[in-house]
């Protein structure tokens, strides 16, 4: 469990260095609106976030807020299920914390449970459409940030 901890914090570190490096004036979200002096220290915890408690979203079955952002990346908390779909400029990574199930990932079914590092590269079809235990509660981090138009639902 420890390692599985280590490995998360090492692949959220990496993937948010990456972006600040490019991008030394990124920012951080609340909920109302952007600190505009730049990204603040702090601590989320994210256990104690229930489905409930974050904002809904367009997607009804789906949760979502928004924890960092950058020119070059975001981190977000996800909870809830999404369609079978592609990102066409975006890359995603995505960190289980919740919930179990499985997911399409490309062209098969895959399983996932708490601790699941989940990498989908732009274009891969993938979506959560089996919970065996949930909500599902994900970390999500977009390279680049997803855009509004960058969501195109596939069969």
């Amino acid at each position: 469990m420890r390692h599985s901890t280590t490995v998360l914090i090492l692949a959220i570190s990496s993937a948010f260095a990456a972006g600040l490096a490019v991008s030394p004036t990124g920012h951080l979200l609340s909920e109302a609106h952007a600190e505009a002096a730049g990204l603040a220290p702090m601590m989320i915890d994210l256990a104690s976030l229930k489905h409930a408690d974050l904002p809904t979203t367009s997607n009804p079955e789906m949760n979502a807020r928004s924890l960092v952002t950058t020119d070059n990346a975001t981190i977000a908390i996800q909870s809830g299920n999404v369609k079978k779909h592609i990102h066409l400029k975006t890359d995603e990574i995505q960190y289980i914390i919740e919930g179990s199930g499985s997911m399409w990932l490309g062209g098969e079914r895959r399983d996932f449970k708490p601790g699941t590092l989940i990498i989908v590269p732009k274009g891969t079809p993938h979506a959560g459409t089996i919970v065996t235990s949930g909500p599902v509660k994900a970390i999500a981090i977009k390279i680049p940030p997803q855009g509004k138009d960058d969501v195109v639902l596939v069969d």
